[in-house]
């Protein structure tokens, strides 16, 4: 019988409970999945350092396997370089995207069929619940980044990501 191994990349800057559901969603199609916490080369600095991420990772994934038992194994990773390069390093067979809407579907089918058609991966397309459609890491950060109250961002995120931009000492567009 084979293990069906799979990555969930990305940048997790901040990590969502959209990121988590579609976690969650994951975690009932595969043996195993690999958070895999990488550099968005498109993205200005982070947020939240990348330890800290993965640490909140960490502690998210222990608390969701913890209510429930039976989803698949999950580990918290990190990684530089190509994303198809780390998968293939892992022995993973899949990768996976959180699809909210056509523009992500647009963008992520041209991705999906490249990975293909460099390193012979598949991608699987996981769509969030509908009460996460909306939810975006870019989004939460301009806000975060503007000085809007992370309290405020209850609906989207997990509790202890809000603690920790509330406890971040974050670049609010001050130029002074």
């Amino acid at each position: 019988m084979s293990h069906h191994k799979a990555i969930y990349p990305g940048s997790f800057d901040p990590p969502t409970l959209g990121h988590l559901d579609v976690l969650e969603r994951a975690c009932r199609l595969f043996d195993e999945v690999v958070v895999a916490v990488g550099r968005n080369p498109d993205k200005k600095g982070p947020l939240l350092e990348l330890d800290l991420r993965i640490s909140l990772l960490e502690d998210l994934v222990a608390d969701l396997v913890s209510r429930h038992p039976d989803l698949a194994k999950v580990t918290v990773a990190s990684y530089d370089g190509l994303t198809v390069d780390y998968a293939r390093s892992i022995g993973a067979n899949a990768i996976i995207r959180g699809i909210r809407n056509t523009t992500d579907l647009q963008s992520e089918c041209q991705l999906a069929i490249t990975n293909r058609q460099v390193a012979d991966i598949e991608s699987v397309f996981v769509v969030p619940g509908e009460a996460y459609a909306y939810t975006s890491s870019s989004l939460i950060r301009q806000i975060a980044e503007l000085g809007g109250d992370p309290q405020r961002l209850s609906s989207m995120l997990p509790l202890p990501v809000i603690k920790a931009l509330s406890e971040a000492d974050l670049d609010r567009g001050d130029s002074s």
